[in-house]
């Protein structure tokens, strides 16, 4: 009997699949970051419900809301060697169940205590679901189009956002925030069995390497570190995400509640609005991406931009000016996608996974540390008799400032030089 083939580190298949195959694996792995992206951005609406509940103070509902940025962020290291070493298929079906687990955890958690475990068991689980995603865009869809189906995937997994918005809300405020940790579980169980049975990662153009050891694989993952042009690309990447997410995923709710007395359903209706905008943006800005020529101009330019925004966001007397400006932030907030781009043009094709990989450590520790930070503000503020949404917006502001200048300031990446001496190229 003829022996069956070695297993291949990408989970090859036989057939060189479509380009609607293609798309429709690429579908079902954002299935998984679509329902990363709720569970990211829960707190905005269940805060007063904890709070009611657990009697959270505002540092540690932010503790809350950081530990899964946290848990995912620190976990992409991990995440990011597994799938060079066992493919991106076996990684997502290893891990995504314990965002299963958390979730019932979650939901029936009699303290504070488990509340924290659950969360942070749905944060490591979910930390390859966007990775797993622009891995794969970036080894099976041409390099001219990286931004833009990027964008797009990105768009897709806002559809997360909306569920957190006027569903959620309408959920918790009949059934409580118990009931919305119950349904994420059971859509996070049919996401698993949907990747489970469509996606089957293609193999590399080229034949594929051999598999790492993890030793291996640690000392290469690190070697990043030491390159001059990480360190720009890190600190920005650490607060440009973080800071939409921060708004949308812990703030929006409770600010638009106390500081302007909407109904728990109207801040969802708010939410549900801002991310409708994420949809479209980022594959608006993987559209017109400039190239590397004016790509990082572009980033610097639309980061310090936001951050006016909020700090306007923090100052604003009125209700209508506040929901005008966090709208406008939602429209800028989609040029986080032209990083993506930057980070692949700035490293070899033989580092593009880690690179990705480093990078989405970067910004989903940035969303754990940002959370976790203006929840310690709000509550000095409090504690110091000001206003805390004004405190937590100009945080906001000052961290986003900073990373825009470390990023303009830093050294580049030698292949950008080397790429903004030849023709532009989208």
């Amino acid at each position: 009997m003829p022996q069956p083939p070695s297993p291949q580190p990408q989970d090859a298949v036989p057939a060189a699949p479509t380009a609607t195959t293609l798309w429709f694996m690429l579908l079902a792995l954002l299935s998984a970051f679509a329902l990363s992206q709720a569970y990211r951005t829960v707190t905005a609406i269940m805060a007063t419900g904890l709070q009611n509940d657990f009697g959270l103070t505002p540092a540690s509902l932010g503790a809350f809301a950081g530990l899964f940025g946290l848990s995912f962020g620190v976990t992409q290291f991990f995440m990011g060697i597994g799938m060079d070493v066992y493919g991106l298929r076996r990684t997502v079906l290893s891990a995504f169940p314990l965002t299963i687990v958390g979730a019932a955890l979650s939901a029936w958690a009699p303290g504070y205590p488990w509340l924290m475990l659950g969360q942070l068991l749905i944060g490591m689980g979910c930390a390859p679901a966007f990775l797993a995603c622009t891995v794969f865009i970036s080894r099976h869809f041409p390099h001219a189009r990286f931004a833009f189906v990027s964008g797009v995937a990105m768009g897709v997994g806002g559809l997360g956002l909306l569920f957190t918005g006027t569903p959620l809300a309408w959920l918790v405020a009949r059934a409580g925030w118990r009931s919305g940790f119950v349904l994420l579980a059971a859509l996070s169980a049919l996401a698993w069995l949907l990747i489970w049975r469509r996606v089957h990662e293609p193999a590399l153009p080229s034949p594929a390497p051999e598999r790492e050891h993890w030793g291996t694989a640690v000392r290469r993952f690190g070697a990043l570190f030491v390159l001059p042009h990480s360190l720009g690309i890190v600190l920005l990447g650490m607060v440009a995400y973080a800071s939409f997410l921060a708004l949308r995923g812990l703030w929006i709710g409770p600010m638009l509640i106390e500081r302007y007395g909407f109904t728990l359903v109207g801040a969802g209706n708010m939410a549900v609005a801002m991310s409708l905008i994420s949809l479209f943006s980022p594959a608006l800005f993987g559209r017109i991406d400039p190239g590397p020529t004016r790509r990082r101009r572009w980033v610097v330019n639309c980061s310090l931009g936001i951050s006016a925004l909020y700090l306007g966001v923090g100052l604003a007397p009125h209700a209508w000016i506040n929901l005008a400006l966090v709208l406008a932030i939602s429209v800028l907030s989609g040029y986080s996608i032209l990083l993506y781009s930057d980070v692949r043009s700035s490293y070899p094709p033989d580092l593009t996974g880690r690179a990705l990989s480093l990078y989405t450590m970067a910004m989903f520790l940035g969303v754990g540390l940002m959370q976790s930070l203006t929840g310690w503000v709000a509550g000095w503020a409090q504690g110091h008799g000001i206003e805390p949404y004004r405190a937590v917006m100009a945080t906001i502001a000052a961290a986003l400032a900073l990373g825009s200048t470390a990023f303009r300031f830093l050294p580049a990446s030698p292949l950008l030089h080397r790429q903004n001496a030849e023709p532009t190229q989208n």
